[in-house]
C-alpha cells in the first residue's frame, strides 16, 4: 500500500476485506460509492502469485483502471470490444508469460472459446466480480452475462472470489452469495452507507429548469444533472449554455469518442455542467463534483442512491437534489406496465423479428443480427420504448440475447487521388499533420475503407485526440477523405432455435416475479418523494438494511425542523 499508493494505512473495511482474501476465502464488500473498492483486490493480488481476472460492465472503467494502474508501474491490460484478434490474443499470451497482474474483462467475454482455452493456461490467484448486484434477478441493474462467471469458477477450482458492490438490499446480498456459488465460510464485509457530508434534498418543482438554475446559481462547482431521455439531456444542456453556465450533455447513442471528448472536458473543469442519462457516471472517478440534481425520477432507491453518489466524493459539502412533480408520480405508476408489456406482445415481437430477420423455424441457434430497432418499429408499427421492454424479457427468458456493441474501430477512405493533396492550397496546418500521420500508418487508403485508431494518429500527429477527430471530420465534409467514427450498433442473437409463436413462455420468475419486484422498487421511490417528516439519510439508510436512529441534520427534512 505505501509503495505503491502511498499511504500509511487503509481506511472502512478495507483490510478486512484484504485479509480475508488473503486467507482464500470467498467474500463480499459492501462499500458505498467513493469507498475505495479497488483497493480491496488491487493490494492482495500484488501479495500473491499469479493475476486476477475483474469482471467489470464498463469498457470506460477498464480503461481507465488500467492506465491508473500502469502509472503506479503495474502490469495490467484490458480486453473489450472493438480490438483486433491480433491484440486480444497478445493480451491474454501476456497474461499466460506472468506478464500482466491484472487482465480486465466484460461479462459477455467470459464465454467465448478463446478466453476459456487461454484461461485455462493462465495463473489466476482472484477473481474479483465489480458491480456485483448485476448478478442478482432481485437487483435493480440485472444482467444475464453475469451468471457465466459461474463458468470460470468451475475452470478455476479453489480460487477465490472477491464480489464488491455499493448497492445491495438484504435480499440481493443473499441472492449474489448464491449465484456465485460462495462457500459456507464465506466473508461479508459491510460499511455504512452513511455519507455525512452529502445533503440529500427533494423538491417539488412544476418549473424544473428554472429551479436547476436557481440551484446552480446557488451551489458553485461541478455538476451532473440526470434526465431520463437522450433528447431531454440535449435540450436542456443547451438551455443551461444559453443561460451562460457552461454545460454538456451525454447519453448512451453517441460514439465512443464522442463521449471521451465530453467526459473529459468535463472532468478537466473546462465544462461546469454534465446533463447525461443513467449511462453516464459509472466508474467516473471526479472527486469534487459538488451538486447531483435529478431531473426525472429513477426507477429504484439504488440506482437513485448510487448516482447520488457521486457527488462529494472528495469529502467536503454537497448536494443530491431530486426534483419531482404531480406529473413523475403518475409516469411512475404507470412505469411498470411499460417495463413489462403483456407477454402476448412479447411473443408477438419475438414471431416478428423472426420476419425481420428471415429466419425459419426451427433455425438461427447462435446466429447473430445487426438490429434497426427504428426500422423494425416502422414496419410492424411499434413504439421503440415497447419493443426495448419485450426485448429485455425475451433475453431474460432465454430466447435472445439482445445488447449493444461497439462496431468496432473507426474507418477512414481517401475520396482524392494522392497527387491532388499537394495541390490543395485550402488545408491548414493541421489538415496536414492529420493527413500525413494517416498515410504514415495505414496503407490502402486510396483503394478500400481502412480501420484507423484515432488515439494512435493523434500520437503521430502531436495532437490530442480532440483534435485529430474534429480535423477529420472538417475533412470529411470537404470530401477529401470519408471518416466513419465508432459506434453502437444494437444485435440480436438467437440463443435456442426458432418456435412457434404460440410456444413462446414466459415462467413466473422471469415475468410474475420480477414485476412484482419492480413495482415495489417504484413504489420505493414514489414514497422517497412524498415521506417529508423523516430524515432522506435515515430513509435511504433503511432501505439497504441499515437500522439508524440519528438524523442527518443537512437534508431538507432535518433542515426543516
Amino acid at each position: 500500500m505505501r509503495e505503491y499508493w502511498g499511504y500509511d494505512g487503509f481506511r472502512g473495511i478495507q483490510q478486512e476485506i484484504i485479509d480475508s482474501v488473503l486467507a482464500g476465502q470467498d467474500t463480499l464488500g459492501l462499500m458505498p460509492t467513493g469507498g475505495g473498492k479497488s483497493i480491496t483486490f488491487q493490494v492482495p493480488t500484488l501479495c500473491m502469485e499469479g493475476l486476477c481476472v475483474v469482471v467489470t460492465p464498463l469498457s470506460a472503467l477498464m480503461k481507465d483502471q488500467v492506465q491508473s494502474l500502469r502509472r503506479r508501474g503495474i502490469l495490467a491490460s484490458a480486453v473489450y470490444s472493438g480490438m483486433s484478434s491480433d491484440d486480444v490474443e497478445s493480451v491474454y499470451d501476456n497474461c499466460i508469460l506472468g506478464h500482466t497482474k491484472f487482465l480486465y474483462i466484460s461479462p459477455e467475454r467470459l464465454v467465448n472459446p478463446l478466453f476459456l482455452t487461454k484461461l485455462r493456461k493462465m495463473r489466476v490467484s482472484l477473481i474479483t466480480v465489480d458491480e456485483a448486484h448485476c448478478i442478482s434477478q432481485w437487483g435493480y441493474d440485472f444482467r444475464p452475462s453475469y451468471l457465466s462467471i459461474n463458468q470460470i469458477r468451475r475452470e478455476l477450482r479453489g480460487v477465490p472470489v472477491l464480489a464488491l458492490t455499493a448497492t445491495a438490499t438484504p435480499q440481493v446480498v443473499d441472492d449474489i452469495c448464491h449465484q456465485l456459488d460462495f462457500g459456507q465460510d464465506a466473508q461479508i464485509f459491510r460499511m455504512s452507507f452513511e455519507r455525512t457530508n452529502l445533503a440529500y434534498v427533494v423538491r417539488k418543482a412544476d418549473d424544473k429548469i428554472g429551479e436547476i438554475l436557481h440551484i446552480l446559481e446557488r451551489v458553485p462547482g461541478s455538476a451532473i444533472v440526470y434526465t431520463r431521455s437522450r433528447e431531454g439531456t440535449r435540450e436542456l444542456a443547451q438551455h443551461l449554455t444559453e443561460s451562460g453556465i457552461s454545460a454538456t450533455h451525454f447519453h448512451a447513442g453517441m460514439t465512443l469518442l464522442d463521449k471521451d471528448l465530453r467526459q473529459r472536458r468535463w472532468q478537466s473543469g473546462e465544462t461546469r455542467v454534465m446533463v447525461a442519462t443513467n449511462a453516464f457516471g459509472m466508474g467516473i472517478d471526479k472527486p469534487d463534483v459538488r451538486l447531483v440534481v435529478h431531473a426525472d425520477l429513477p426507477d429504484s432507491i439504488e440506482a437513485y442512491f448510487q448516482e447520488a453518489g457521486r457527488a462529494g466524493r472528495d469529502g467536503a459539502r454537497a448536494w443530491a437534489v431530486l426534483l419531482y412533480n404531480r406529473g413523475d408520480l403518475t409516469k411512475m405508476n404507470r412505469r411498470s406496465d411499460m417495463e413489462f408489456p403483456p407477454k402476448d406482445f412479447c411473443a408477438q415481437i419475438y414471431e416478428e423479428l423472426a420476419y425481420f430477420f428471415q429466419l425459419p423455424v426451427g433455425e438461427g441457434a447462435g446466429r447473430t443480427f445487426e438490429f434497426n430497432i427504428n426500422q423494425f418499429c416502422r414496419s410492424f408499427r411499434h413504439y421503440p420504448a415497447g419493443v426495448e421492454s419485450a426485448l429485455q424479457l425475451l433475453t431474460r427468458a432465454g430466447y435472445i440475447v439482445y445488447r449493444e456493441e461497439d462496431d468496432g474501430k473507426a474507418r477512414l477512405m481517401m475520396l482524392t487521388r494522392r497527387d491532388d493533396l499537394y495541390y490543395m492550397s485550402h488545408l491548414t496546418p493541421l489538415d496536414d499533420r492529420v493527413l500525413r500521420a494517416v498515410l504514415r500508418l495505414y496503407a490502402g487508403l486510396f483503394a478500400e475503407y481502412v480501420y484507423v485508431e484515432e488515439d494512435r494518429i493523434a500520437e503521430e500527429a502531436g495532437l490530442s485526440q480532440q483534435q485529430v477527430y474534429d480535423v477529420l471530420i472538417d475533412l470529411t465534409r470537404q470530401r477529401v477523405l470519408n471518416y466513419v467514427p465508432r459506434k453502437h450498433v444494437p444485435r440480436v442473437t438467437y440463443v435456442l432455435r426458432r418456435v412457434d409463436q404460440e410456444r413462446v413462455y414466459f415462467s413466473e420468475d422471469v415475468y410474475e416475479t420480477r414485476r412484482q419486484v419492480y413495482q415495489q422498487r417504484v413504489q420505493a421511490m414514489v414514497n422517497y418523494c412524498q415521506t417529508g417528516d423523516e430524515c432522506r439519510s435515515v430513509q435511504l439508510l433503511r432501505y439497504f438494511g441499515e437500522e439508524r436512529a440519528d438524523r442527518c441534520g443537512c437534508c431538507d427534512v432535518c433542515l426543516q425542523k
